[in-house]
């Protein structure tokens, strides 16, 4: 089966777009189900354009969300930043993604990813042999069953024999993280998805490799997708406070540790995450300075922003007014 992007099928073409269209808003899935999609309808309302959710183990499940979604909203688009590959065969994947472009054709974007050693073999008991080539078989898979409409796979991992009623050419999009990971995605996928990554070692190193996979196939490059903490306050101690506690998690996380070392931050035991590195990964500051650092970062070389909150006093006003700038780039 060739390799080519289907990205420009979903409005995220070679064409630059306007700025407001290259940004979309991030949250985790905690929250119940009911809170997520008003959210989700705010988002819309406040003029933004696209909407991203990880999917963590025992939040409510994004892609059934997704689902109700597509039923009370008209234009923003979602995506999936990610859905672990390990507990889902991908041919239910498929399944999903096909079931969702059928409710809302051209809105859905399925980025799909290994996740985190813990999670995986200690939540769910799988063993993460060769993530990447698993990643790589997955893909393959999920591709010749939604773009093809049919798959006849005996694989290393997955053995899948389908036919659909027709292609649903959903884009697919993986998780990335280091090097290789970066060449992946230039070589199989629709788009590469960051996550943590400080904004340097995007433009510098996965770039870079995320070319030279893509030029290995003979493949037009697919969009990097930075994901963007940001804070909506301009005292920077409270800020750095803040993000240390909200996103202190990697720091203590194998995969995150390797690629922060890669980036030239090698943490301590005690995972810390150091002050340059936030630096580099947070953009913070009232309305205006976000909103021209997000363009900044686009104007560099960034194709797609994924901005997540980091919440500061309140919550829910910051949520709102993260909504209306991203709405209004």
């Amino acid at each position: 089966m060739q390799q080519q992007s289907t990205v420009s099928a979903h409005g995220q073409g070679s064409a630059p777009q306007p700025v407001r269209e290259r940004v979309g808003l991030a949250l985790f899935g905690r929250a119940g189900v009911p809170h997520l999609l008003e959210r989700l309808r705010q988002a819309e309302q406040a003029g933004v354009c696209q909407f991203w959710m990880t999917q963590l183990p025992t939040s409510p499940d994004t892609l059934t969300l997704f689902a109700a979604a597509l039923m009370q909203t008209e234009r923003i688009r979602l995506g999936t930043a990610i859905v672990p590959t390990y507990p889902r065969h991908p041919l239910v994947m498929a399944q999903q993604a096909y079931t969702l472009e059928e409710l809302g054709p051209g809105r859905l974007r399925l980025g799909v990813g290994t996740s985190h050693r813990h999670s995986i073999e200690g939540i769910y008991g799988f063993s993460m042999v060769e993530p990447l080539e698993q990643l790589r078989e997955y893909v393959t898979i999920l591709r010749a069953a939604l773009w093809d409409g049919t798959v006849d796979v005996q694989g290393r991992f997955y053995t899948a024999r389908a036919s659909f009623p027709r292609p649903m050419r959903v884009p697919i999009l993986v998780s990335a993280l280091r090097r290789r990971a970066f060449r992946l995605a230039g070589e199989v996928a629709d788009g590469a998805i960051s996550w943590m990554c400080p904004h340097p070692y995007l433009l510098e190193k996965a770039r870079p490799a995320l070319v030279e996979g893509a030029a290995s196939r003979g493949r037009p490059v697919p969009p990097l997708l930075a994901h963007v903490p940001v804070a909506l306050g301009t005292d920077w101690q409270p800020v750095l406070e803040a993000a240390r506690s909200h996103l202190g998690f990697y720091g203590r996380a194998p995969f995150y540790r390797n690629m922060f070392a890669d980036a030239g931050y090698p943490l301590g035991s005690d995972g810390l995450l150091p002050e340059e590195l936030i630096r580099n990964l947070v953009v913070w500051g009232d309305e205006t300075t976000v909103a021209d650092r997000l363009r900044e970062l686009l104007a560099q070389g960034l194709d797609e922003l994924v901005v997540t909150p980091v919440p500061l006093v309140d919550d829910q006003r910051e949520l709102e007014r993260l909504m209306e700038l991203l709405g209004n780039l």
